[in-house]
């Protein structure tokens, strides 16, 4: 079988590689980090969230989230539904906190730009989640300009701490100077 090269197309190639772009996928990585970093301190610095009454408010938002599971065309799937009844809702102080420092995390990442292409991706996850739990609101948005920031991995945090990361710690294909051997 012959192996062909296809050709990238040249705005993909402008828009995912060029330092150029590093600047519009600066605002994007604030913004989509901005919205993560701000409920993130909230919920952190709420008891609700992290403190003695961890889990009540996840609590709250699984028993909405359970109660959109039933009707001839439910907002959450009984799988996820299942998930959430079986996994989550027994534990859920600890998904709280995971939550919390989770959104608190992938903001600050986002925002100073380290490792940029992966706390996209966390974001992306937590947002597919909300999706699937019946919240609508922000989450189509975050989780579109997510994947735009996955794919521009390489620029998007060109302008950021990504910069001077990526040359020590490299790709797992091509490590970096600090894996480089003496």
């Amino acid at each position: 079988m012959k192996h062909y090269r296809i050709e990238e197309n040249p705005l993909s190639h402008f828009l995912f590689n060029n330092t150029r772009m590093a600047w519009f996928w600066l605002v994007v990585r604030l913004y989509v980090g901005w919205q993560w970093i701000t409920p993130g301190w909230e919920k952190v610095n709420d008891p609700a969230w992290t403190g003695s009454q961890a889990g009540s408010a996840l609590g709250g938002f699984l028993q909405g989230a359970l109660s959109k599971t039933a009707g001839a065309h439910p907002d959450v799937q009984g799988w996820y539904g299942s998930f959430l009844r079986d996994v989550v809702v027994p534990h859920a102080a600890f998904w709280s906190h995971l939550v919390a420092y989770g959104e608190l995390l992938v903001g600050v990442a986002l925002i100073i730009g380290a490792f940029t292409g992966i706390a996209a991706f966390f974001g992306l996850f937590m947002n597919l989640n909300y999706l699937l739990a019946g919240t609508v609101s922000v989450n189509p948005v975050l989780f579109t300009l997510s994947i735009g920031l996955i794919l521009a991995w390489k620029v998007a945090g060109y302008i950021g701490v990504d910069r001077w990361l990526r040359p020590i710690l490299g790709t797992p294909w091509h490590p970096g100077k600090a894996f480089e051997r003496s």
